[in-house]
């Protein structure tokens, strides 16, 4: 489901949802490369961090919402899914931006696997967690960048 169409230049938020962390990313204007922009941390049985989002809104001025979809082992969508797309809904409706879903499969094993390739502490420090969930939402973003082109 796409609310509205993402434009073809301007800066586009990703978005890497898990149950406590939920990783960002933003494309530069051009929308040719995706960079990790910060991890927004959700508390069990809490609401979502909305308040936290729409400040990167706002500094960021993004054109568009992309949320990635996590699929399960067979490429079906189960409860993380549900869970992703609930959230996407409710952040482009608080946001008023488009919104557009990619399946973001493999994307935390990718971002560990250039984090450690690219030689980076985050690979291997005791927290790398906060730095890998928005790597992974840049992995997500930079797949529907390329696809676009």
């Amino acid at each position: 489901m796409t609310l509205g169409v993402i434009p073809p230049t301007g800066r586009v938020l990703g978005m890497d949802w898990g149950t406590s962390r939920i990783g960002v990313a933003i494309s530069d204007e051009t929308q040719l490369i995706a960079s990790p922009l910060d991890t927004l941390t959700r508390r069990t049985g809490r609401r979502l961090p909305v308040g936290r989002f729409l400040t990167l809104v706002e500094r960021e001025q993004p054109v568009g919402l992309l949320v990635g979809v996590p699929l399960d082992d067979d490429g079906l969508e189960g409860v993380a899914a549900i869970a992703a797309r609930e959230m996407g809904r409710a952040l482009a409706a608080r946001s008023g931006l488009p919104l557009d879903w990619i399946d973001e499969s493999f994307s935390t094993a990718d971002a560990l696997r250039h984090t450690r390739e690219a030689g980076s502490p985050a690979a291997s420090t005791a927290r790398p967690a906060r730095s890998i969930d928005a790597a992974a939402a840049a992995e997500v973003l930079q797949r529907w960048l390329d696809g676009r082109r």
